[in-house]
């Protein structure tokens, strides 16, 4: 079973220069770590490049195989079989969330699973680069205001607070030589991501705040989001973060009428927020109580990301831009 490549003290090992494979090693290959196996499969340096993919569900590793990867099985909820992390790869794709609601107890403001990481990939040769997939959530309520990432985070709910916490672990990393991307995502979206689109909500009825309520909503298309995680390991400045996000500027109220007009349904009904307290989940409600609008251009400028959806109106109606 493909389950740890052989113990080495370089991330390269002993062999002369012109054998050195590259090794990614991808934490939380879900959907968007398996959209970047298979633009990694595409692109012309795959062959110089082993990828490694950490699982913790034996029954994946096929699935992984088949995508080009290498399957490692460990899990990030028990640290001791993270260490046959140490040593492996070059560069580090970190996807994996925090752990959910009440896992942690009195420390729910902590996300164990990175702390554990990062210890792991201390122990021998750090690798060059690590991209850390966080949240845009670590702002908090901005109340509309254009988000550039020199903002400081003020997180306001408790999965953006363990995310910051996720965020300084792998600053850790950073210091000790790790070239680090912190990577603030929005809502991701794709029309062949499982309810990556809003069609089930608006099939459902399920309301929007009135246009006097409403909020600023910010998303990626799980494509791009995968081509920019690429792009930040090999181009991304040192312990930088960018926003990872199209260039839409909309409220979440508009961004569902438009989804509306593009599948021929109904848009939803709006109502006022006080009405939204009685009617939506406190999940739902979390993501209306924030409203900011993300600053691309560090991305499109450092990482040199080229969207194939630079909005929702071309990533909902599957239309790429031609690049």
């Amino acid at each position: 079973m493909d389950t740890i490549l052989p113990s080495i003290q370089s991330p390269l090992g002993a062999l002369p220069a012109r054998f050195r494979r590259e090794r990614l090693l991808i934490v939380g290959c879900g959907d968007v770590g398996q959209r970047v196996l298979r633009d990694l499969r595409c692109g012309t340096g795959a062959a110089r490049m082993q990828v490694l993919a950490l699982t913790s569900s034996p029954a994946r590793v096929a699935g992984l195989r088949a995508l080009g990867a290498r399957p490692l099985v460990g899990n990030l909820d028990d640290a001791p079989s993270l260490r046959r992390l140490a040593g492996l790869a070059t560069r580090v794709l970190h996807l994996a969330p925090p752990p959910g609601e009440g896992a942690g107890g009195r420390d729910w403001w902590l996300d164990p699973r990175t702390v554990d990481l990062a210890r792991a990939l201390r122990l021998r040769t750090l690798p060059a680069s690590l991209a850390y997939a966080s949240t845009s959530g670590v702002y908090g309520d901005c109340q509309g205001a254009l988000v550039p990432e020199t903002r400081a985070v003020a997180p306001g709910t408790p999965r953006a607070q363990r995310r910051v916490n996720a965020e300084r672990a792998v600053r850790h990393l950073g210091r000790a030589g790790v070239r680090v991307s912190v990577l603030r995502i929005p809502g991701i979206y794709a029309p062949d991501r499982e309810g990556g689109t809003p069609e089930a909500r608006l099939r459902r009825g399920t309301p929007v705040l009135t246009p006097e309520d409403d909020v600023f909503t910010n998303h990626i298309h799980a494509d791009d989001l995968a081509r920019a995680c690429v792009a930040a390991l090999w181009r991304g400045r040192p312990q930088r973060a960018y926003n990872v996000s199209d260039s839409t500027q909309l409220k979440m109220g508009d961004y569902f009428d438009l989804a509306a007009d593009l599948y021929g349904l109904p848009r939803p009904p709006r109502v006022p927020r006080s009405d939204a307290q009685q009617q939506l989940s406190l999940m739902v409600l979390s993501f209306m109580s924030e409203s900011r609008r993300l600053d691309n251009q560090r991305m499109l400028r450092e990482l040199g990301v080229r969207l194939r959806y630079p909005s929702v109106a071309e990533g909902l109606g599957g239309k790429a831009v031609k690049q």
